[in-house]
């Protein structure tokens, strides 16, 4: 058994504590008093269900605290899983969560492993090691999902850890031995590399989304089956049948920064695409701008600010530019998002009465579909086909 702290009780954080702690002892570690108090409550502070179910387990190994000594004083591991928001001035992932976590660790342990999850630049491994003067630090991706961040973690697709090490074998077996089905590929390979492979990786996906919303966006200028379309190109085994679900653009956490940094890193070298994935999420989203001004609406109502459903999580929503565009024609915005416990957001009106919401609207826009929107559905706009993420 080992004693692994993992700082942040995000999506990203949570699910790994949970993960190990059936089998290790965890401490979580967070700055939020209200999310300490959950977790040791065992109520979780994310929406996601797997998370939720696993914490009613008594036999889960893990604690929540504000005390960093207590935290890093006798870890064998820590995970640091803050969030490394982008900076459109510096063209560059705000690392200074990261670096001022291992600045409080060294202090305190400087014989734990400090293994970073949080998405960081391609090079910065190197750079912190360095700065720190530290062996210390690995770099691992994560690839997960809002609201399933558990279950990716439980079913991984692949272990990547960014590091040729005995040390590195031991970090991958680890997570190997916390799955359910003990299958996963174990990849072990230098730093920078493994920096690489997680925003590569998010820009495909981007790439994904971009290009079935630009068929769709084809589609509705042309007057055509766009569920029939992508259904006859995902059937090719080299497509596929997935992220092929038309949307108002991908947006959340993940992808427009990890697009924005990939791109960044591009500087000085040849590319067309990556630029062309972002350009293409903005247009999308202009598309579907004039498509709702041409109705001519007095208001609309957005119904949820979330990208997916089964989440909490709006950062970064498409919804969100597609609002503030369509405040520039003067359109009166009611936005229907229950998690929110106010009355505006960023002087938006919220109305959590679903009723309400539904009858003082002359338009929908709904990213994904969903049961609550079936009485008016007449009145809705979406671009979901298949109703999945």
């Amino acid at each position: 058994m080992k004693k692994i702290t993992v700082v942040g009780t995000g999506y990203v954080g949570l699910s790994n504590a949970v993960l190990f702690a059936s089998q290790h002892e965890v401490i979580s570690l967070d700055i939020d008093p209200k999310r300490v108090n959950l977790i040791n409550q065992r109520i979780s502070p994310i929406v996601d269900e797997y998370i939720e179910r696993a914490l009613g387990d008594v036999s889960l190994n893990l604690t929540a605290t504000l005390d960093k000594n207590i935290a890093y004083s006798e870890a064998d591991y820590i995970i640091i899983a803050t969030p490394t928001n982008y900076d459109s001035e510096t063209n560059y992932f705000d690392t200074s969560s990261i670096e001022s976590v291992i600045n409080q660790i060294l202090p305190i342990n400087n014989k734990a492993t400090i293994i970073i999850k949080s998405t960081i630049p391609v090079g910065y491994t190197c750079q912190v090691k360095r700065k720190f003067n530290t062996e210390q630090i690995v770099f691992s991706p994560e690839f997960l999902r809002e609201g399933k961040a558990l279950y990716d973690n439980l079913y991984p697709s692949r272990i990547i850890i960014g590091e040729k090490s005995e040390r590195a074998e031991e970090i991958a077996q680890l997570y190997l031995n916390a799955t359910v089905e003990k299958k996963a590929k174990k990849l072990c390979m230098d730093s920078t590399e493994a920096e690489a492979v997680k925003l590569f990786s998010n820009t495909y996906l981007a790439m994904r989304v971009a290009y079935f919303n630009e068929l769709d966006t084809y589609c509705a200028k042309n007057n055509l089956n766009t569920y029939d379309i992508v259904s006859g190109v995902s059937l090719d085994p080299r497509i596929g049948n997935h992220y092929n679900n038309p949307s108002f653009g991908y947006g959340g956490y993940c992808l427009p920064k990890d697009t924005k940094q990939l791109l960044a890193n591009y500087k000085d070298i040849p590319q067309n695409l990556i630029q062309a994935i972002i350009h293409s999420n903005k247009t999308r989203k202009q598309f579907i701008v004039k498509e709702i001004v041409k109705k001519r609406p007095t208001s609309v109502g957005i119904y949820r600010l979330i990208m997916k459903a089964g989440s909490d999580n709006f950062r970064d929503s498409a919804i969100q530019d597609i609002m503030h565009e369509l405040m520039e024609y003067n359109i009166n915005i009611i936005i229907y998002e229950p998690t929110l416990n106010t009355e505006t957001f960023e002087n938006y009106n919220l109305c959590n009465n679903l009723n309400e919401f539904l009858s003082n609207t002359d338009i929908i826009l709904a990213n994904r579909i969903h049961e609550d929107l079936e009485i008016v559905k007449n009145k809705v706009y979406t671009r979901d086909l298949f109703g999945d993420n």
